[in-house]
């Protein structure tokens, strides 16, 4: 099972990474661009997903992943449930949400720094 400990460990550890409280929660983001939450309970994490694809998603897994709130139904947005999931799927899931926040120049540097084993 994966903790609210084991995301903040790694999404701290992707470039331009700031790790903000916004009332109950942790929030991960680069600028402005929030890309990774835990619920007050860390229990769930919310993650930048192609909304478009969310449905399929959580259709395929309703055990696992869950719709957001309401209110963020807007966004690039999508939830799952940490107990449903090993650190690789995690570090995947974060790693996908990051990639949307950067550019591409960024993207193609940390692939460079994971190739020459220097990122984390």
């Amino acid at each position: 099972m994966v903790t609210g400990d084991d995301v903040q460990r790694f999404a701290l550890s992707l470039p331009r990474t700031e790790e903000r409280w916004v009332k109950d929660r942790v929030k991960f983001k680069v600028g402005r661009f929030v890309y990774a939450t835990l619920s007050p309970d860390e229990k769930s994490m919310g993650f930048g997903f192609p909304k478009e694809e969310r449905a399929a998603l959580v259709a395929a897994e309703p055990y696992k992943f869950h719709m957001p709130a309401t209110r963020d139904l807007r966004y690039n947005w999508v939830r799952v449930w940490l107990a449903e999931i090993d650190e690789a799927e995690m570090r995947e899931l974060v790693l996908d949400a990051w990639r949307m926040c950067v550019s591409k120049a960024q993207r193609t540097d940390y692939d460079r720094s994971i190739e020459s084993g220097q990122a984390g």
